[in-house]
This record gives structure tokens, C-alpha cells and sequence, in this order.
């Protein structure tokens, strides 16, 4: 999971909570104005103890509104209703193999707030629903507190986002001007594995991929979404076999998967990267690199796509076409640059990127390089967000990076789990972009097609 945490969030949950935190933790709710609902906590503290409470709620109205249900004895109640015992035994297991999944090991320390049977505490439940968690006591609890902040919540749209590397989550709420960000999460289950050599979807990587997204939709529902729109990318409309994965997804979530074509997502990213910028600093020319394809877009305007193009290329298709030493050697690297540069011919012959005033790079390896870059202790989008990135900065992380083991990549703090292998890959087609199209910096946004789906929910174009 993304254990990304803005320092405004800390000051926040120190205030919510009158004390400094124990553990690190990421914002996975929000309240209406934007303010912490739901953190997620490591499993284990800095001792390496267990920590009982995953998903902690922290807003202090929605706090005082499930005390108000416990002080009315409703944990004795419910703990002996028949018909909820078994509905809450699950709850309790499927919490402890999250908690597993954090952290190997750590599900023998229990489900919902660290018990293994019964009802201890109907906060620990109501934060675990509203996390995505299938959680009947925390549904309950949500009936009867929700809205947490009056008046009723304004139409919220949810978008998730399945790559060939991540599956990503994006909740908003509209206001005037910009709409609030309700939650924004995301998960590496590199569904596209495989998919360049063998053509076709592994059966395991379907599965995690469509119970992130059940996940995810579940979240979405708690959050009051009142539309949740799923697409799909590069590596599913890559894969021959792409209706087993669609099929289990629409089983699983209730809703039809859109597969977006190279064209359209050249285009959401393009809406989603550039909106806000000044239309000053354009033409723009936006870099979208994912984990199975790269699409190169310029327009005059923001959020306008004039010309685009996808291509075969992306962190995790060019990792498994080069399939690198650990680290990479020269021989490696050099694979990387040729391969990037053939695609690049491509790119110049369709798209004028001649024409591109701004370079915009979007998607997690650029903004994970830009991270690695500034030597951030934690990854806080706050920093990296329409940052620029040097090219001699760029080269200069790219060549630390490639210099790594897997294995010690994984452990840089703001790199995410599952990211580490392949992003001296992804890392390798930004830098060779810049040199090849003049550009000495790029402007870094944490915002791309995600966004661009959930904008167009929202009626924006």
C-alpha cells in the first residue's frame, strides 16, 4: 500500500490525536473539508512489537459519535447477537490477513483492534469499514453516525486505476474551485507480469489485482461514492485472455471495467497532469510513464490533448525484456538506452514534441525518481508535486539507482513496495527523453490519469 504522508497530515493527527503518533502510519480517508477520518498504521512499531490497530479513526467528531453508541452498551449487544457472530469472526480473520500482508507474520496477532473473536471496540470496526474492509459491525456503526459532519455530503465520484504495475484509488468531492481529495490510495500487484513474453494475464496476478479493486470499491461505497468508474490499461488490452480478468472483476465489484484504449489514456493523463497549470508555460509536453506503456502527449492549453501516442514501452515490460544483473551491468543499461531510443524514434515521428515549451512527467517513476532525488525521509506528495526535476539530476539518480541491489532500492524510505525492480527500467525512459528531446528539467505531478478519470465523472473536460 502507498505510505505516502503530507507533513500538514502530521500536524493534523498530532492534533486529532493531542500526542505525537508511535507509529508511521498514511491517510486513507478524509472528512468532508479534507481533514484526517482514517490512518493506517504499521503493524509494527519501532520496537517491532505488534501494534493492535491497523486502520485508526482519528477525526475527534466521528470519535465522540461512536463513543456515544458504546456508552449505549452496544458492544455487549451486539457481541450477542447470533446472527452477527459469525459475519464478525470473518471480519476478525480477513483484518488479521491484512495485517499478515503488511507485515509477514504479523496475522497471528488478531483481527479487528488486535482481538480474535468478540466485539472490543466499535471505533476499531467503524474505521475498518470505512478502510474498505468487509466489516458488518463497522457498516452498523456507520448507519447510525454517518454523516459524521452536517449538511448532507455533496455527490462524491470514485475512480480506480488498474495498471501493469499498481492499482490506484481516487475519491472526490466536488466544491468550488478545485474538489477535495476524499482518499487517494494505491497498491503494486503488478498484474501485468509477464504479459510482453506470453500474451496473456497470470491467473495469480488476476486475482490480486481484482480483490485490490473489490477492495477499493468497497472503500469507495463507505466514502458515500455515488459512481465508481474502473479502467483498465496497458497491460490488459495488451493480453489475449483479458476477459478473464474483466469477468472476475465484474463479478467481484458489481461494475462493467472499461479497458482504455493508448489514444484515450494519452488523453485522461494529459487532462488529469496538466489541469491547473498556467497556460503561459505551455505548449506542453506530458511523459506518462507506466508499467507496461509510455504515452508522449503536447496541447496548447491545459488539459487539452492535441497529439499523442502510446508506446510499447514501460518500467515493467522493458525490466522483463532486458531481465537485468542484480544490479544492472553496463551491457544492461546500454539495453535499456537502445531499447528506449527505438520507441523514441516513434514518438518523434508522430507527435511534435519539438513544439513542447514544458516538459510535465507523471506516474509513480517519475515522481518516486523526484523523491529518491530530494532524499526525502518519507514520501510526502506535497514535495514532489509540481517540483522540477534537473536532467543532471535525473542522470545522477538514475546512475545511484542502477548502482543498487534490488534488495537495497526496496529499502529506500519513499520507495514503495514492489516499485524497486523495475524503476531503474522506468527511470532510464524519462532520462533518455530529455536528453533526446533538449529538455533540462521536467515539472513532476503526482496527479495523471487517475485523476483525469475521476475528473471526467465529475464533468470536467
Amino acid at each position: 500500500m502507498s505510505e505516502e504522508l503530507r507533513e500538514s497530515d502530521l500536524d493534523a493527527v498530532r492534533e486529532q490525536l493531542g500526542r505525537e503518533p508511535t507509529v508511521p502510519f498514511s491517510v486513507i480517508a478524509r472528512c468532508s473539508d479534507g481533514h484526517p477520518l482514517v490512518i493506517r498504521n504499521r503493524p509494527l512499531d519501532a520496537d517491532g512489537h505488534p501494534f493492535p490497530t491497523i486502520f485508526w479513526l482519528t477525526c475527534p467528531t466521528a470519535v465522540r459519535s461512536v463513543s456515544r453508541l458504546e456508552s449505549d452498551g452496544w458492544i455487549g449487544r451486539l457481541a450477542d447477537d447470533p446472527e452477527l457472530v459469525e459475519r464478525i469472526e470473518k471480519a476478525h480473520a480477513a483484518y488479521a490477513s491484512e495485517r499478515g500482508r503488511m507485515a509477514p507474520g504479523a496475522e497471528r496477532w488478531g483481527g479487528v483492534g488486535g482481538t480474535d473473536h468478540g466485539l472490543k471496540c466499535l471505533h476499531a470496526h467503524y474505521a475498518y469499514h470505512l478502510a474498505g474492509g468487509d466489516d458488518v459491525v463497522g457498516a452498523w456503526t456507520a448507519a447510525r453516525v454517518e454523516p459524521v459532519h452536517p449538511p448532507e455530503l455533496r455527490r462524491r465520484v470514485a475512480a480506480i486505476d488498474q495498471g501493469t504495475n499498481s492499482t490506484r484509488l481516487l475519491v472526490l468531492q466536488p466544491r468550488d474551485g478545485e474538489p477535495i481529495e476524499i482518499c487517494r490510495d494505491m497498491v503494486i500487484t503488478r498484474l501485468g507480469k509477464s504479459v510482453d513474453e506470453k500474451g496473456t494475464l497470470d491467473p495469480a496476478a488476476i486475482e490480486r489485482a481484482a480483490e485490490a479493486i473489490a477492495w477499493f470499491r468497497r472503500r469507495a461505497s463507505a466514502l458515500h461514492a455515488e459512481e465508481v468508474r474502473i479502467g483498465a490499461t496497458s497491460a490488459v488490452r495488451d493480453a489475449s485472455d483479458r476477459e478473464d480478468f474483466l469477468s472476475r472483476v465484474r463479478d467481484m465489484t458489481g461494475i462493467e471495467p472499461e479497458v482504455i484504449e493508448g489514444e484515450r489514456e494519452a488523453a485522461l493523463s494529459f487532462l488529469g497532469g496538466t489541469r491547473g497549470l498556467d497556460p503561459a508555460d505551455g505548449p506542453f509536453l506530458l511523459v506518462d510513464i507506466g508499467g507496461g506503456s509510455t504515452e508522449f502527449v503536447t496541447g496548447r492549453t491545459p488539459g487539452v490533448m492535441e497529439h499523442s501516442i502510446s508506446t510499447q514501452m514501460g518500467s515493467v515490460r522493458l525490466t522483463e525484456r532486458v531481465r537485468p544483473s542484480d544490479p544492472p551491468t553496463g551491457d544492461d543499461l546500454r539495453r535499456f538506452e537502445s531499447l528506449v531510443r527505438a520507441q523514441l524514434d516513434e514518438v518523434e515521428r508522430i507527435v511534435p514534441v519539438e513544439e513542447g515549451r514544458t516538459l510535465v512527467a507523471v506516474a509513480g517513476t517519475a515522481t518516486t525518481l523526484q523523491a529518491c532525488t530530494l532524499g526525502l525521509e518519507r514520501y510526502d506528495p506535497d514535495l514532489v508535486h509540481r517540483s522540477m526535476l534537473t536532467l543532471a539530476d535525473a542522470e545522477r539518480t538514475l546512475g545511484e539507482l542502477a548502482a543498487m541491489t534490488n534488495e537495497e532500492r526496496a529499502a529506500i524510505p519513499v520507495m514503495p513496495t514492489g516499485r524497486g525492480d523495475v524503476i531503474v527500467a522506468g527511470a532510464s525512459i524519462l532520462v533518455h527523453a530529455m536528453r533526446r528531446f533538449g529538455f533540462e528539467q521536467a515539472l513532476i505531478s503526482e496527479t495523471d490519469i487517475l485523476d483525469g478519470l475521476a475528473l471526467e465523472l465529475l464533468g470536467v473536460r
